[in-house]
């Protein structure tokens, strides 16, 4: 009788502990714990970041509520040896499991890199990382180096051609090398057959056509208008007259604020100054938009030699055939940034 009440109460002992363990262990696994009463946030996981790491990060920036429980499930998951760096979204009140299963995966979410309006490597470098993990300066550091950018075909010069201002996704985990191959590639996939049969048209290489419409787009910010700038520039080149293009000016002085070009800035000698030298400077002023780029290859055909900004500052520009008309037309702008009181 006497062992059969201590079988019982072992019994129950047991069972109590197993109800017990079970339920801890499914509170381990399933109960929430990640993003308790939280709203959606996304985690960054660097490169060469091992488990501690990530565990006290994942504590310390409150994404996790229970530590104990979270190390315990990962150890089990092996995911102290399967750390995998990238940038994932967790949800509020996953479970340790849901997170768990996301991290080892490594299906990292991906981000968006978007730049325009770039006309200097450093600023290039800086908007092209900004949202990836590689690093602004070493990724200068490659298009500055002529080892590096001769392998692509360009020079110190034209390198800039190479990148096409657009949105592009890609993972955080990007690396220097990484994000300037996928570059070429976009750069490559962009010149396909047709806009390497309009260049040969034109008797231009891709680089030169896109060193044009950097100042095509320099010189108007008016799409409709492009196609028509573009087929005044082929105009001079080919009657081998100077291009006279002010923005080249602004570049050649490096002084981005300069509103109103002064004769003083004709006199900069620079390769870039093309009041002095004809033909296409030695590279682009800026990254031409794929626009721009399609507004050169695309020209208006037209017998156009000069330009001038509209008096009426709409972005627009007077054009003429002949000098006698285009001072006229140049006059009347000069009057008007006076009387606007812009004086340089």
């Amino acid at each position: 009788m006497k062992r059969s009440k201590i079988l019982i109460i072992g019994l129950v002992v047991f069972a109590v502990m197993l109800i017990s363990f079970s339920f801890y262990a499914y509170q381990v696994v399933m109960s929430p714990n990640i993003l308790v009463d939280e709203q959606e946030s996304v985690v960054l996981i660097p490169t060469g970041s091992t488990f501690d790491e990530v565990r006290d990060m994942l504590y310390e920036e409150r994404y996790v509520n229970d530590l104990l429980s979270f190390s315990m499930l990962s150890k089990l998951m092996k995911y102290d040896e399967y750390v995998k760096a990238g940038r994932y979204v967790l949800t509020p009140n996953m479970s340790n499991l849901e997170a768990i299963r996301l991290l080892r995966s490594g299906r990292q979410e991906p981000v968006e890199v978007t730049f325009n309006n770039v006309r200097l490597k450093p600023e290039l470098a800086l908007k092209l990382t900004a949202n990836l993990e590689a690093d602004a300066d070493e990724f200068l550091a490659l298009i500055e180096d002529p080892a590096v950018i001769v392998k692509y075909g360009f020079d110190e010069e034209t390198i800039m051609t190479m990148f096409l201002p657009n949105t592009y996704e890609m993972f955080w985990t990007t690396q220097e090398q990484e994000l300037l191959d996928r570059m070429y590639q976009e750069y490559k996939r962009f010149w396909n057959e047709e806009r390497l049969t309009k260049a040969k048209a034109l008797n231009m290489s891709p680089v030169e056509v896109s060193v044009l419409a950097s100042i095509v787009e320099s010189e108007t910010n008016k799409a409709d208008e492009a196609p028509v700038v573009a087929g005044l520039y082929l105009n001079r080149l080919e009657r081998n007259i100077a291009l006279q293009a002010d923005p080249t000016l602004v570049f050649a002085a490096q002084d981005f604020t300069i509103r109103r070009v002064l004769d003083k800035h004709k006199e900069i000698d620079s390769p870039y100054n093309t009041y002095k030298y004809t033909g296409l400077p030695p590279g682009p002023i800026r990254s031409p938009s794929i626009t721009s780029i399609d507004a050169v290859l695309n020209y208006e055909d037209h017998n156009y030699l000069y330009m001038c900004a509209k008096e009426d500052f709409s972005g627009y520009h007077n054009f003429a055939t002949n000098l006698q008309a285009h001072l006229a037309n140049a006059r009347r702008y000069q009057r008007a940034l006076s009387q606007a009181g812009i004086y340089n």
